[in-house]
This record gives C-alpha cells, structure tokens and sequence, in this order.
C-alpha cells in the first residue's frame, strides 16, 4: 500500500492501513529505539507509544514536510522522554579540550551492524547527545532544549561520547587484528 493512501486511511482510523504502517516503519523505529536506548524493552516501550501517538494524532499532520520525518520524531520523543523519567546524571568536563575527530579509515573497515553495535556501548547520556548532534543534525542548542540540559553539557557529552568511542573503536580494531595474525599462523 503506497503510503500516502496509507496515511488516508489513517486519518479514518482505518487497521489496515494503521497495520501497512505499523509493517513498514516498525523495523526503522525499532532501530532509531536502539540507538538511543540500550535495552531493547525500552526502545519496544518507545516504538509501541509512539505508533499509538501516530495513529491518535494523524490529524495534526500538516502536510508541509515529511510524514516519515514527523514520524520519526516522535520515535526520537518517546525515546528522550524514557532517557528523561531514567533521570540521568550529566557529566561536566570543561571545554577547553579540542573536538575529536574519529578515524574515518577504522570505520569504513566497519559495518553498519558492528557501528550501532559500537555506539550501543555509549553510556546513556553520551549515546544520547551523539545521535542528536551526528545522526539527527541537531544543533547544541536545541539539543539542550530537548533534553533540558545546558549547551555546555551538550558539548561535553559529545566530547566524552566521541572519545569514549575512540576507545572503544581502537580496542575493537587491535582485536580483530589479533585475530587475523593468529588466524594466519
């Protein structure tokens, strides 16, 4: 079914259009979920509030931008709203430090899988701010909005976020590397 009658049908609180929907977005939605929140009962929670809020709130869909991008944005709500009532700590490092930059020769030897599997390991708040500035496009200050946390608590986390998953990528490229040597002998 071609989503804009699915979204017809929608509005008329139709359950086969509201099932073609759920069919087609959920394994997105779940993977946006995964992104954000480590357990996947969590980011199940997420997903199931927010096709329920897709479904009751259609009608609020204004038609200017993107229905799968309005979509997906509530995915990215429901998911910050969890991380919230989750009531984090916000680690605060101070700014003077330069940005750092991945290898981008270590990831491309990476496959999609092994990346989200890499940016899974991020603590919360971290994995957070790291998918809402890289992956989303969001700005520090709208970030900060989001998750009503200070521009200077957005930038560190991404600081410790990027570091944390140099880390994590050297650690995993030296032992796949030993793996390849012993595996060559």
């Amino acid at each position: 079914m071609e989503l804009e009658n699915i979204l017809r049908g929608i509005k008329k609180k139709n359950r086969t259009a509201q099932k073609a929907l759920y069919d087609q977005y959920s394994p997105l939605f779940m993977a946006i979920g995964m992104r954000y929140l480590k357990n996947i009962h969590e980011a199940e929670d997420a997903v199931a509030e927010a096709f329920i809020k897709i479904f009751t709130k259609v009608k609020s869909f204004k038609e200017k931008g993107s229905f799968e991008g309005w979509m997906k944005r509530i995915v990215v709500n429901e998911c910050l709203m969890i991380l919230r009532q989750k009531k984090k700590q916000h680690l605060y490092i101070p700014l003077d430090e330069v940005d750092i930059e991945l290898d981008p020769e270590v990831i491309d030897k990476m496959s999609a899988d092994e990346i989200m599997e890499v940016i899974r390991e991020l603590p919360d708040g971290y994995r957070t701010v790291f998918n809402l500035y890289e992956i989303e496009g969001l700005k520090h200050r709208e970030i900060a909005e989001e998750l009503d946390i200070s521009i200077h608590t957005s930038k560190s986390q991404l600081i410790m976020a990027k570091r944390k998953l140099r880390e994590i990528l050297k650690k995993n490229i030296k032992v796949k590397d030993e793996v390849q040597e012993k595996s060559a002998v």
